[in-house]
């Protein structure tokens, strides 16, 4: 048999090295390309999702509107009965008034009521047939129960005068509880009180047609918020511009009647043609009806919620309104019926 030569050996073995190389350039240069039109592909890719998440950026995207709960309550009176259960059933403990309550009044964005006398332990007695004063103590159990703002513009805040008002003031602002419709000089008595609720703005606003026109706060000199029906008017519909609610709180009519007065309804109507989405009445003692004037809702009086008067069913009764606002507007209203045991503690009729 014959061998090639080693000359033919090398030469093949030359052949087939090229043939390699070539294979492998063409390999590599495939590869290369695929790379190259890949990383094209992916830069293109990111280019659009870039795009897409700027456009989206720019786009105003529709936020969904937020509820608050708002619920209401009438006349608060922590002196005298209340006062004296507090002590011998309660043992000085403050949260005794409100123990049946307190979960449903925590529960609301915003807890509002009618404190129906000043808080202190100085003053001098005006002379009113019923002065009424309650233990400087007993504002941290309105706190602790979970009221947020209270009206003073009532006929019994003055019942110990300035002193007394001026002592319940800072306890209340000590407290964190918000008050209105009283103070110690005329810009502060009117100064609306503004709440924001869930990114919503609420003006309050309240007044009392029951005081003569010498206790209302004037220049320098403390007193209660001044009521006139056309400045009323003016007030609101100019709050009404800059906030999404309007809330008034009014003591008015007739005690222990149970049907609002041609007064009551005739200011209802004015305050709600000047844009009030909400008028609370206080002071009867016994609830009244509500009515609705527009799209504006007017309860003419809650009656009592905490109170020793414990002469006659309506007085031990009273009710509370749960107000829903969504969207800068009222969305929903609920009663609720309140009765008071022998002790002088309010609870929800229906609710745990």
């Amino acid at each position: 048999m014959r061998f090639p030569s080693v000359r033919t050996w090398v030469l093949t073995a030359a052949a087939l090295e090229l043939v390699l190389a070539l294979l492998l350039g063409y390999a590599f240069r495939e590869a290369r390309e695929a790379l190259r039109q890949a990383a094209l592909a992916s830069f293109r890719a990111n280019l659009v999702v870039n795009r897409v998440a700027a456009e989206l950026a720019r786009a105003e995207v529709p936020r969904l509107p937020r509820k608050a709960t708002m619920l209401f309550v009438g006349d608060v009176m922590l002196a005298r009965g209340v006062e004296h259960y507090a002590v011998r059933e309660g043992g000085g403990d403050w949260a005794f008034p409100f123990a049946r309550v307190s979960s449903t009044l925590r529960a609301a964005d915003l807890t509002i009521g009618n404190l129906e006398h000043p808080a202190s332990d100085r003053g001098r007695n005006q002379g009113s047939a019923y002065s009424l004063r309650a233990s400087p103590d007993s504002i941290a159990g309105l706190a602790d129960a979970g009221f947020d703002v209270v009206s003073l513009a009532n006929n019994h805040i003055w019942d110990w005068g300035p002193d007394a008002l001026a002592d319940t003031l800072a306890h209340l602002e000590a407290a964190g509880v918000r008050h209105v419709g009283a103070g110690m000089k005329e810009v502060d008595a009117n100064r609306p009180l503004v709440v924001e609720a869930e990114g919503q703005s609420i003006a309050f606003l309240a007044w009392t047609n029951l005081y003569p026109e010498g206790l209302e706060a004037r220049g320098e000199n403390p007193g209660v918020s001044r009521f006139r029906e056309a400045e009323a008017s003016a007030r609101i519909k100019t709050l009404a511009a800059t906030h999404d609610i309007v809330v008034v709180l009014f003591h008015w009519g007739d005690e222990y009647q149970t049907r609002a007065n041609a007064t009551q309804q005739r200011i209802a109507r004015t305050l709600a043609a000047a844009g009030a989405d909400l008028i609370i009445g206080h002071h009867p003692h016994v609830a009244q009806e509500m009515e609705q004037i527009g799209d504006a809702w007017a309860f003419y009086s809650l009656g009592n919620f905490v109170f020793d008067q414990g002469f006659s069913e309506e007085t031990m009764r009273g009710l509370a309104a749960r107000v829903t606002i969504e969207g800068g507007k009222v969305a929903g209203v609920e009663l609720l019926p309140v009765s008071m045991n022998q002790h002088f503690q309010p609870a929800f009729e229906g609710l745990q």
